[in-house]
């Protein structure tokens, strides 16, 4: 308490005058004066901060005390009604587990299932995603195994049909035969004019072409370079028909896994055996009986490279009445164009800038001819007669 104006007496009076009172967590009053209970009722509701001071006139408070302060609580405001207490929470209950097992026959919804061997703790769930994504990396993992298990078995087997088979309508005239017994200007032709650099490039495609490829394709444009014969004959072996990206990249992968498993002798000789020739016609032990009636060991330069052109358009090609391919006014335009552009331009040249023939042969291992393997001819894979699906698709066709 601070008054201004007087000093209190020893005895404890004082003059009329004024009083601040300063108000903390407790309020400082002298005691005996009328403003001491107003104080306590009002003063004491809220405490004021150090900075803030109260008149509290004192002319009619009587005589003072005898001497010292006394010291107000600050009175607290009305105490507030206690609220309901809340209900408890409800817990589904959890069954003890029966003795002698770690697991609890059931838990609760929305909780985790403890397995055995887990002493009871909870168990971190796993999301749908996660168990998608682990089952689809499994499922591509074991298909990767299969694949690659297949591949290398082509090493020495040779399946009857492939995929490109099946996806054809039947029937299918097909007969595998050796690359033993198959002229040597039909392989030349096919390296020449399909991938001149099978057996000097390492892998399915050059990093190059492919980058070409994507290249044109992300800007609209026509593919600068046809596939290489690994490429094509994964297609075969494999996949479908078709020119989408998502069957091109699988192709590209098939093939690298084909390169590396198998040999440039052994590619070749599946290559010729399962491209298309014409319609519901594979493999070169057919469509040499088909159309001219001979082994594919007797044929000559001109007939493998017209087969040249075959590849590009199997199912617009047909056979002539008397033999040979059709190229007549009465063929698809489009076939003939092919066949003769292939067999009178561009193999020619292509075996020629390769170094004839027996260079062409020579770029993945071959140095001898057909001719040196006639005493093999009596096997089931020489080709040495007509396949009895290829007589049955002539009668069909009535060009016998």
């Amino acid at each position: 308490m601070r008054c201004d104006g007087s000093v209190r007496s020893d005895a404890g009076s004082a003059s009329p005058r004024s009083c601040r009172v300063t108000s903390r967590w407790y309020n400082e009053v002298p005691v005996g004066t009328a403003g001491t209970r107003r104080l306590a009722e009002t003063a004491g509701a809220a405490m004021v901060d150090d900075t803030r001071q109260r008149e509290i006139p004192t002319a009619d408070a009587g005589p003072a005390p005898a001497a010292g302060y006394a010291f107000v609580p600050t009175p607290r405001s009305e105490p507030q009604q206690p609220r309901a207490p809340l209900p408890p929470a409800r817990t589904p209950p959890v069954r003890v587990p029966p003795p002698g097992t770690d697991a609890p026959t059931t838990h609760p919804p929305g909780v985790p299932a403890r397995p055995p061997g887990t002493g009871g703790l909870p168990v971190r769930s796993t999301t749908r995603r996660q168990r998608v994504v682990r089952r689809f990396a499994v499922a591509a993992l074991l298909a990767e195994l299969v694949i690659t298990g297949f591949i290398v078995s082509l090493r020495w087997g040779t399946p009857a049909r492939t995929a490109f088979m099946l996806e054809g309508s039947a029937p299918v005239v097909y007969q595998y035969v050796s690359l033993d017994h198959v002229s040597r200007y039909l392989i030349s032709s096919v390296i020449a004019h399909e991938d001149q650099q099978l057996g000097t490039r390492a892998g399915a495609v050059s990093l190059d072409a492919l980058g070409d490829r994507v290249s044109a394709y992300l800007r609209g444009k026509a593919d600068p370079s046809g596939s290489t014969i690994p490429q094509q004959l994964a297609k075969n072996v494999f996949l479908w028909p078709g020119q989408d990206p998502v069957r091109k990249g699988v192709e590209a992968v098939l093939a690298s896994e084909m390169t590396v498993a198998l040999s440039d002798q052994r590619v070749v000789e599946l290559y010729v055996n399962y491209a298309q020739f014409g319609p519901h016609l594979y493999g070169i032990c057919a469509a040499s009986w088909y159309y001219f009636g001979e082994a594919p060991w007797d044929m000559t330069e001109y007939q493998a490279a017209q087969l040249m052109g075959v590849l590009p358009t199997p199912d617009r090609v047909t056979r002539a009445a008397g033999g040979g391919i059709d190229t007549g006014p009465d063929a698809d335009p489009l076939a003939v164009e092919l066949v003769n552009g292939a067999a009178n331009v561009h193999v020619p040249a292509e075996v020629a800038g390769m170094g004839g023939w027996r260079a062409a042969v020579a770029t993945i291992g071959i140095h001898d001819t057909a001719t040196d393997h006639a005493a093999g001819r009596d096997d089931p894979d020489a080709c040495s007669t007509m396949p009895p699906s290829v007589a049955e698709w002539l009668a069909r066709r009535d060009l016998g």
